[in-house]
């Protein structure tokens, strides 16, 4: 069993993944398929309550005057579930996202519950279309899948499955008719680099990362590895965003000029932008704080981001939110 570091799917929906090793301890003798077609609504619990705005005992706040405010994305994405872990394309046409049921749930049951892991939806110039399952595993074979980027005709994921101990990085191609050719993303960044939830550039050079290895400011940090003949050259840290506290779960805008990430502010998640100055990132600017993390901005620069409901200290729900640009 191929041995990896453990590597959060999404910023809370999801606990950080128990090794397969475990995992499989909890399974029954006969594991059903992977593959079946189940709708979300079937999963969600019948005593699950659809949080809202209104219901929002710590709502995430605006810090910046160049968007309007955070509202869930309109349409059939958000449920009684938790959404999480967002990620858009560029031109707007499709978002990708982790759906759970039931946050209750053990990592250990949302592999078995035929719904946790990968879902997208895509834009018909209106409306958000009902979401479909990504499916990234073979029939009959366990995973539980979480954290995608999409670009290049590729998908990067991180995923616990069978035949990997902890939560590894994999990628899939895209064949016109789905995604084929599931892959372990190699030892150099699973395991010599201990990289994290990442985002490539969109001239496919340069990829961000989180991570807690060695040589940071302390807990997670920013890294970025550029590409080499053979792979990714040695990371490098963010020393301009970096700091005591946790930064992750970093994006690129498309020119290059942005990085969006989520650091640690006031004892919750709070979403940072750093803006490229020519030779150097500057220093982070809070755009959206109070349990708010993941950022995801199209080419037309609205931001989505995964926005957690607590009640009291339980975390109870989790929604996809978007701030449009003005």
């Amino acid at each position: 069993m191929r041995k990896g570091r453990a590597l959060i799917l999404g910023a809370g929906a999801v606990v950080v993944a128990l090794s397969l090793i475990a995992l499989v301890a909890f399974l029954p003798a006969s594991a059903p398929p992977q593959r079946v077609e189940k709708s979300r609504a079937s999963a969600i619990p019948t005593d699950a309550v659809k949080w809202t705005p209104s219901m929002d005992e710590h709502p995430p706040i605006l810090h910046s005057d160049e968007f309007q405010g955070p509202i869930p994305v309109p349409g059939p994405i958000n449920t009684a579930g938790a959404e999480d872990s967002p990620f858009i394309l560029p031109d707007g046409s499709s978002l990708y996202f982790f759906f759970t049921p039931d946050v209750r749930k053990a990592p250990e049951e949302q592999l078995m519950d035929g719904v946790s892991g990968i879902w997208r939806s895509d834009w018909n110039g209106s409306a958000w279309s009902e979401p479909v399952r990504v499916w990234l595993q073979d029939a009959g074979k366990l995973a539980l899948d979480g954290a995608a980027f999409v670009g290049g005709g590729e998908i990067w994921f991180a995923s616990a499955r069978e035949g990997y101990e902890g939560v590894n990085l994999f990628i899939a191609t895209e064949d016109g008719e789905g995604w084929k050719d599931w892959r372990f993303a190699g030892e150099q960044l699973n395991e010599q680099y201990q990289a994290g939830e990442m985002h490539i550039t969109s001239d496919g050079g340069r990829i961000y990362f989180h991570s807690s290895r060695p040589g940071g400011s302390g807990g997670l940090d920013i890294w970025y590895c550029d590409r080499s003949l053979d792979g990714w050259q040695q990371p490098v840290l963010v020393e301009e965003v970096s700091s005591i506290d946790n930064e992750g779960w970093p994006f690129v805008s498309q020119d290059g000029s942005e990085l969006w990430f989520t650091r640690t502010h006031m004892g919750s998640p709070g979403i940072f932008r750093s803006l490229w100055n020519g030779s150097a990132w500057g220093a982070p600017e809070l755009m959206v704080s109070t349990l708010a993390g993941e950022p995801t901005l199209d080419q037309e620069g609205n931001l989505y981001f995964v926005h957690h409901y607590y009640q009291g200290m339980t975390m109870v729900e989790a929604d996809i939110y978007v701030c449009y640009r003005n």
